[in-house]
């Protein structure tokens, strides 16, 4: 129950920070995409690594890079399915899924080859 609130409260207190932090950049669009992603995953290392060590933290480190370039791409292919009008939303937003699927479950694929995987 204390780690749960300290998660809690650490959490808080990044996503806070982040928020300050992309205030301070233009468009104000940006204040939201800092307060979510980087200070949730900089937090739950931080006491990942406190709670399991260093070499669980690399594994779980290296999952959410490749989680975020999977993401780069999905958003990636919303901003080329987008520019078409005839595409339908149901459509676009399977296509992107997709695209996601594709390079999330690839690049797990290579790391279970190259045995850079658990």
């Amino acid at each position: 129950m204390i780690a749960l609130a300290l998660r809690f409260l650490v959490g808080a207190m990044s996503v806070s920070a982040f928020a300050a932090l992309g205030e301070a950049f233009k468009p104000k669009r940006f204040s939201g995409l800092f307060a979510a992603a980087p200070s949730i995953a900089l937090v739950t290392l931080a006491m990942t690594f406190h709670s399991e060590g260093p070499r669980y933290v690399a594994v779980e480190a290296r999952s959410m890079a490749l989680g975020g370039f999977a993401f780069a791409a999905y958003c990636g292919s919303c901003i080329v399915i987008a520019k078409h009008a005839w595409c339908p939303i149901w459509l676009a937003a399977v296509s992107a899924w997709c695209v996601w699927g594709v390079v999330a479950f690839g690049a797990w694929k290579v790391l279970l080859v190259l045995g850079g995987a658990p």
